[in-house]
């Protein structure tokens, strides 16, 4: 990729996707929405589009998809919420999607040292959301909402029902984890 072209197939951004959309599914609505199922609609739809994409990137290829991730949510929301469309918050959710995103950059550039090279970030970034998705579901959730949605230790302990000291644990061990494949 020495040249900053679009050489990584669309699957490979699923993890990244569906990380994503978890982080902007309610707790009320992720028992009904299953992230996964949102992201695959998405990766279909743009292979449907793909004659529509129009840039030449990894990267643009990235924000493309986070673009129709954004749609396919808000699209997902309307049916569970018998809404009609709402502009608005169809572009408060991809602002979201897109704040979720750059969140993830900061924390990857905050335990990598140094930011890097663009090409670089987006090939960690990748790995970083493969890894966190290998995390057993109870690790991976503490981690996601304390570092990607910033919630405090004791609102992770409510909504994982378990204590604080709990909570710390979970976080240690998946930071611990995630270290370890991201060395790999």
């Amino acid at each position: 990729m020495p040249d900053g072209s679009c050489t990584r197939p669309m699957e490979q951004y699923r993890d990244y996707l569906r990380l994503l959309a978890r982080l902007q599914i309610a707790p009320g609505l992720q028992g009904k929405v299953d992230p996964s199922d949102v992201v695959q609609e998405t990766l279909l739809k743009a292979h449907e589009r793909r004659d529509q994409f129009r840039g030449g990137t990894d990267a643009e290829l990235a924000a493309w998809l986070r673009q129709i991730l954004a749609n396919q949510l808000a699209e997902t929301l309307r049916r569970f919420t018998r809404q009609q469309r709402d502009v608005g918050r169809e572009r408060s959710l991809e602002a979201a999607v897109e704040e979720s995103s750059a969140r993830l950059e900061r924390w990857l550039a905050g335990e990598g040292g140094e930011a890097g090279e663009r090409l670089v970030r987006d090939e960690e970034l990748l790995r970083m959301t493969e890894a966190l998705a290998t995390l057993p579901e109870d690790q991976r959730a503490a981690v996601e909402m304390r570092y990607l949605e910033g919630v405090p230790v004791a609102r992770i302990g409510e909504r994982l029902g378990r204590s604080e000291a709990s909570v710390a644990g979970l976080l240690r061990r998946g930071l611990d984890r995630l270290r370890e494949l991201l060395a790999a």
